[in-house]
């Protein structure tokens, strides 16, 4: 399984990104994906999941209302729109592959088994 990040870069306080991660390796449209992120010092969190059917999405208290998951099963692809992005909000994020056929969103790190490389969101005040 191979998933590839982009993305990320640089933007002021109130900015948004729309990250992507495009997937290969897998039946991409069995499986829930997931965000997570990881800033410097800290260990790695979850952002955001949407689970195999796309009827299913689950967030950080962190980034809700501010941040959407989606899905595109024909480009075997899954995207992060951020918005109102925060200081708070820098950190590497990576797109990582969970359970399959699961309806249900987990928010635990290690329920995801494949990772991609990540990209880096600075976000200045």
């Amino acid at each position: 399984v191979q998933l590839q990040a982009s993305g990320g870069g640089l933007v002021q306080a109130g900015g948004s990104l729309r990250l992507s991660c495009a997937a290969s390796g897998r039946t991409f449209s069995s499986y829930t994906m997931g965000w997570l992120r990881q800033a410097s010092g800290k260990e790695r969190e979850f952002v955001a999941g949407i689970n195999w059917s796309g009827g299913s999405t689950r967030y950080a208290d962190s980034v809700k209302g501010r941040f959407t998951i989606s899905r595109d099963d024909g480009k075997n692809t899954v995207y992060l729109q951020m918005n109102s992005l925060k200081p708070e909000d820098t950190a590497v994020y990576y797109c990582a592959s969970g359970s399959r056929w699961n309806s249900i969103v987990s928010r635990t790190t290690s329920s995801y088994d494949y990772w991609g490389q990540g990209t880096l969101v600075t976000v200045s005040s």
